[in-house]
């Protein structure tokens, strides 16, 4: 057989679609065997009978191949070296090319034992061109080059393979083929390395940059601010293998006076501005004021224009307030001093909405003017009015006053104009006096003698005044409808001895003031004065006084014995001061305790719906209990809508006190009906496998929710789940109900965020939870969630729920937080009793924080009830504002962060064990594609650096942000709790 024949043909029927790969701005090319035509001038080995160089016409262009096909010749190791590539030192990583053809060994005529399809691809590094001189023991192998298809003998294919050769550090290298005994060409050969190429980004520019190789996937590049640009840090960017930036940090921005055009910083235009360095474009200079040369950073207001002191540079200026209008005092009101001085606004406010009026008084005398002083008053005031109007005060009759109404704005203060209107007005009065007191000057048994004043005139004219008395009617005289009459003096002046009383009476009094024309004024307070009594009754009174005192003392004695007496049988102890309250004592509903039923199957059937198994659908297990599996499924009764529900179930083997444990649960919870409180559908009893049928809640527990939404919901939805919780077991506490396992582990969510309580088996479900209970002589209690009196004495009261129900708050507010962290029971247990107490969550508000702290007062008589705490949500829920004040926070505590190192007290070894030393795992993939891969360099990351490798969710954000400022504090939190 011809074999050179064969290679001619197999050459002769090019790909004739081939198509060169273009060379991209990202690629610098160190070696293209196309582009080198006949001068590639490539070593063989052997010389002869191995690779050779052919050319062949495509498309009118002459291409040079390197051929080999050697396939019956038995083994082959035939190589093709390539000339000396001089690398770029910064390029660790390049990439070879391959164009090719294979030919499939089932097309000759008998198949070659040793045919192969396949061929090799070596390299070798050195420091100089070693020229003729070849060792195939310096060469290392990169990859095996096999075809995506292979040719035939009518029809040849074309395959294109890159592949990469890593870890370049001499000077230069070498590339080696190998043919094994395949019947290949190679008609393209390109080496090329990736650059990222120099680039200008948010006014930051970068150079060159060669991409790096495996070690280092993101090659971080430092930039600078183009021309009149600035960055708070310097701007830095990643260079990625694949030639492309990503992650730019500190952006630039324009200096005060210029603005963003493309990738440079321009001068503002004239009769435009910019006052400080951001991002934002120049302004044009606003009203009022003159234009602005280029490069400005404000425009200053034109004459007679004024920016006020809080205004910003880039506000219009302003002009100042005409006066106001139309001032008028009203003569309505100018009895008595009185009188009420109106006007309209100025007809110029200057541009201004901050207008404000003040009024000065001047009282003159001839020529002679003089203040008002202290003595006038002014209703509101008499500076800062927004009103058009004020009440004046005070005033004297017969006197010249002249009052100044004076308009200012904001811009008034810059200059010496005033916008003043001024009024005369002299008051004379037509009134008479008001009558201002009235005291007893002398008494006797029959008579009273009475003086009383009326408010100073500067001119007094003659008046005159009504007096009216009577006798105040005694008790039987109201009850009887009796009512005296009065007595009415007129008199010329401001005295009067009344004569004819009888003794030891009440008279009632009241005086008012005539004018000269006969006009009255107003009465006077009525007021009351006694006559004396006779002279003999005096000793009669006085020993009727001391008696009457004695028979009272006496009394009082007998009283306080008897509520003695009382209290030593009955006394209260403090759970009985706890349950004070009315609605307390006096509940709509009293839960029974189904265990004190003689048989616990009667108190199922009391307080539960029987159900028929055949009206039950199981779909899928969602769960396991202590007695059995726990399934969702759907309910559909008769003549009832058809409903998802949870269901319990008995596991197989069960006893018959299981059994009874099992239903106990249901018949607890049938006693409830609350829209917070887990609703009971029913029960199976009266068939072989017993079951519990509950509403379906859609999110399932509340700590495994809020674990799974960390961050995710703001302060206001998180009270919002907090008060359905409240509301549930204000409930529960009327009904005289102590829950006892209060935690967000017992608190189902559904698809509104609806949170109710469940899991009333407290003694059953703890069993199986021995690291959440501490054993005592009665039972297990939940340590953490526990209040210390119920640990200390088993004391458990609705009071201990609300001790319960703050931990919860505590869980709700650290989005599933374990209360108290790593401590163990003894820890936390020693800690509470020596008063220390949970830290405020993050971004906790203050005001929920501090009602934890009221839930967890160590004196439980004085803790809140449920129903202050629902009452105190209800006012944090209608007023958000009251939420925005944030507890203070520590994060070395408030969130558990170790400082330095993990939780074996040795430093993190890698930046994942520290981010899964926070929960905050699920970031691991995004420290790593920016490059940021050691302790060191997170310690160097600020929130903004967080944020761009993609770390979103404001909680998340804030949670990374903190620990990496507990790590840079150097102390470990772990000592907090030290015990």
């Amino acid at each position: 057989m011809d074999y050179r024949r064969i290679k001619r043909v197999l050459f002769v029927n090019v790909f004739m679609n081939f198509v060169f790969i273009s060379l991209q701005k990202k690629e610098e090319v160190l070696l293209d065997m196309v582009a080198s035509g006949a001068e590639l001038g490539w070593l063989t080995s052997p010389v002869k009978d191995g690779w050779e160089i052919g050319q062949q016409a495509v498309n009118g262009s002459l291409l040079y191949n390197y051929y080999v096909c050697n396939v019956e010749k038995g083994e082959q190791d035939n190589w093709l070296r390539t000339t000396f590539i001089q690398r770029n030192p910064a390029a660790s990583r390049v990439f070879v090319e391959l164009q090719f053809n294979v030919r499939d060994c089932n097309t000759f005529e008998a198949v070659p034992l040793n045919c192969k399809e396949t061929f090799n691809l070596y390299t070798s590094e050195a420091d100089a061109d070693i020229g003729t001189a070849f060792r195939k023991g310096l060469f290392r192998k990169v990859a095996t080059i096999a075809p995506d298809e292979i040719s035939d003998r009518g029809k040849m294919k074309m395959n294109t393979e890159t592949k990469v050769v890593d870890n370049l550090s001499r000077k230069g290298f070498y590339l080696g083929f190998q043919d094994i005994g395949a019947c290949v060409a190679i008609y393209s050969v390109r080496v090329y390395y990736k650059t990222c190429p120099a680039t200008v980004q948010s006014l930051a520019a970068f150079p060159e940059t060669v991409a790096g190789g495996e070690n280092q996937a993101l090659r971080e590049v430092a930039g600078s601010c183009v021309k009149n640009a600035i960055s708070e840090g310097q701007p830095r960017i990643y260079c990625t293998t694949d030639g492309e930036w990503v992650v730019p940090m500190s952006q630039c921005q324009c200096e005060s006076g210029f603005e963003a055009l493309e990738d440079t910083c321009q001068e503002c235009q004239p009769g435009f501005f910019k006052p400080s360095v951001s991002s934002e474009a120049c302004k044009p200079c606003p009203k009022n004021t003159e234009p602005s040369g280029p490069g400005a950073t404000r425009c200053s207001c034109n004459d007679g224009f004024y920016r006020a002191p809080e205004d910003p540079e880039t506000s219009a200026c302003f002009g100042l307030p005409s006066a106001p209008q139309s001032l008028l005092s009203s003569t309505a009101q100018m009895s008595f001093g009185r009188l009420q001085l109106s006007w309209k606004p100025p007809a110029d406010n200057g541009g201004r909405s901050d207008i404000t009026y003040s009024v000065v008084c001047e009282r003159c005398e001839g020529k002679t003017c003089q203040s008002c002083g202290e003595k006038v008053r002014f209703e509101p005031s008499n500076t800062e009015l927004k009103e058009t109007k004020v009440t004046v005060s005070e005033l004297e009759p017969h006197l010249n006053y002249t009052f100044s109404v004076e308009a200012r704005s904001g811009v008034s203060q810059f200059s010496h104009k005033r916008a003043v209107s001024s009024i005369n007005t002299t008051l004379h009065y037509t009134d008479p006096p008001k009558v201002t007191a009235m005291h007893l000057v002398e008494s006797s048994p029959t008579s009273l003698s009475l003086q009383w004043s009326v408010s100073h005139r500067a001119k007094p004219v003659a008046t005159r005044y009504e007096l009216m008395f009577r006798k105040k009617e005694n008790d039987e005289e109201k009850a009887s409808g009796t009512v005296t009459t009065f007595t009415v003096l007129v008199l010329e002046k401001n005295s009067a001895q009344i004569k004819d009383l009888s003794p030891s009476t009440v008279y009632l009094f009241k005086v008012q003031a005539l004018s000269s024309e006969g006009s009255p004024g107003s009465y006077s307070i009525e007021q009351e004065f006694s006559t004396l009594p006779p002279a003999g009754n005096t000793a009669v009174i006085l020993g009727a006084a001391i008696g009457g005192a004695v028979m009272l003392f006496i009394v009082v004695v007998v009283l306080l014995l008897r509520k003695r007496r009382r209290n030593s049988h009955t006394r209260q102890g403090p759970e009985d001061t706890y349950f004070s309250s009315p609605d307390q004592l006096k509940p709509l509903k009293t839960y029974v305790d189904p265990h004190t039923y003689e048989d616990p199957n009667t108190a199922v059937l009391k307080f539960a719906s029987e159900i028929h198994p055949n009206h039950i659908t199981k779909q899928k297990v969602i769960g396991a209990g202590e007695f059995g599996e726990v399934y969702r499924g759907i309910l559909k009764a008769p003549s009832r809508k058809e409903v998802a529900v949870a269901i319990k179930t008995l596991k197989p083997g069960y006893t018959e006190k299981q059994r009874q444990d099992f239903l106990s649960e249901a018949s607890i919870m049938g006693q409830f009906s609350h829209q917070n409180i887990i609703r009971l559908e029913g029960v199976v009893t009266k068939f072989k496998h017993a079951m519990i049928v509950t509403e379906y809640m859609e999110n399932g527990a509340l700590d495994k929710y809020l674990k799974d939404h960390d961050g995710e919901m703001s302060s206001f939805q998180l009270v919002g789940m907090l008060r359905g919780i409240a509301a549930g077991m204000k409930y529960l506490s009327d009904m005289s109900y102590v829950h006892r396992d209060l935690a967000a582990r017992n608190i189902l969510v559904n698809s509104n965020l609806e949170c109710k309580v469940s899991d009333f088996g407290l003694s059953r479900v703890l069993e199986d939870d021995p690291e959440g209970t501490y054993t005592t002589s009665g039972g297990k209690i939940p340590i953490r969630w526990t209040a210390p009196e119920a640990i200390a004495y088993r004391k458990f009261t609705s009071a201990s729920d609300v001790w319960s129900f703050g931990i919860v708050m505590w869980e709700v507010m650290a989005f599933g937080e374990r209360p108290y962290w790593d401590m163990s029971n003894h820890e936390v247990m020693k800690a509470i009793n020596e008063a220390f107490r949970l830290p405020a969550p993050m971004d906790c508000p203050s005001a929920v924080y501090q009602l934890m702290l009221q839930c967890w007062q160590q004196d439980r008589s004085k803790r809140p009830r449920f129903g202050d705490i629902v009452s105190l949500l209800d006012k944090l829920l209608k007023s958000p504002d009251s939420l925005k004040p944030i507890a203070d926070f520590d994060p070395r505590v408030s969130i558990r962060l170790p400082s330095t190192s993990g939780s074996d007290g040795s430093p993190f070894r890698s930046v994942s064990e520290w981010l899964e030393s926070i929960k905050m795992s699920q970031y691991s993939e995004n420290f790593s594609m920016a490059g940021v891969v050691s302790m060191e360099q997170v310690l160097q990351m600020k929130s903004e650096d967080i944020r761009n490798i993609g770390v979103r969710l404001p909680g998340h954000l804030k949670r990374i942000a903190y620990s990496i400022l507990g790590l840079k504090d150097q102390t470990s939190t772990l000592s907090v709790f030290a015990v």
